[in-house]
């Protein structure tokens, strides 16, 4: 008697792809790596943020810039935290997501993926200043039971960690075809 039924999905045979293909496919690897090291870049840049805000050193802190824009305590500590984590993952990323990009002079490399980041900072400083207070109120109103301090707290959170995945995406795209376009 002849079998009619459909052969089902070998699925091990999918995932025995899907392994290979991340076992031999560089790019990949590489863009794992990209994100370990820009997960402890985001565990600086938020524990140094968080901690800069917790203390209250820079709350009294207001700059006028060009075009009516200002920067508060709260940009000035999202700053600090940034540049801290841009050190951090450079160093990181240079000796071991691309650790054949060293064919670049090290002072170069760095000036250029400070430079990408900087612009990192530009997009980030609006999401800060613009979502922070926004997040906060809808906090306080989907959780009223909770204390004012703990909506601003969760409000700034929720501001820096938008920010921390936008800025992702453009600091991944442009740092592999600029920083390091070295590599093959």
């Amino acid at each position: 008697m002849e079998d009619t039924a459909q052969p089902a999905h070998d699925e091990g045979s999918i995932l025995t792809r899907l392994r290979e293909f991340v076992r031999h496919n560089k790019e990949f690897e590489r863009f794992w790596k990209f994100a370990v090291v820009g997960t402890i870049g985001a565990v600086i840049d938020f524990g140094t943020f968080t901690l800069l805000n917790a203390a209250g050193w820079l709350d009294n802190i207001r700059l006028s810039l060009p075009f009516g824009a200002v920067v508060t305590g709260l940009g000035i500590s999202g700053t600090i935290a940034f540049v801290l984590a841009i050190f951090s993952n450079f160093i990181w990323n240079r000796y071991w997501t691309y650790p054949d990009s060293r064919s670049k002079p090290v002072v170069g490399q760095l000036v250029t993926f400070f430079a990408i980041n900087v612009v990192g900072i530009l997009i980030r400083l609006p999401i800060l200043e613009l979502l922070s207070r926004p997040f906060s109120v809808l906090v306080s109103r989907i959780v009223p039971s909770i204390g004012a301090e703990v909506h601003v707290w969760l409000g700034e959170s929720a501001a820096w960690a938008l920010a921390v995945v936008i800025v992702l995406f453009w600091n991944f795209f442009v740092n592999r075809y600029v920083t390091y376009n070295d590599v093959n």
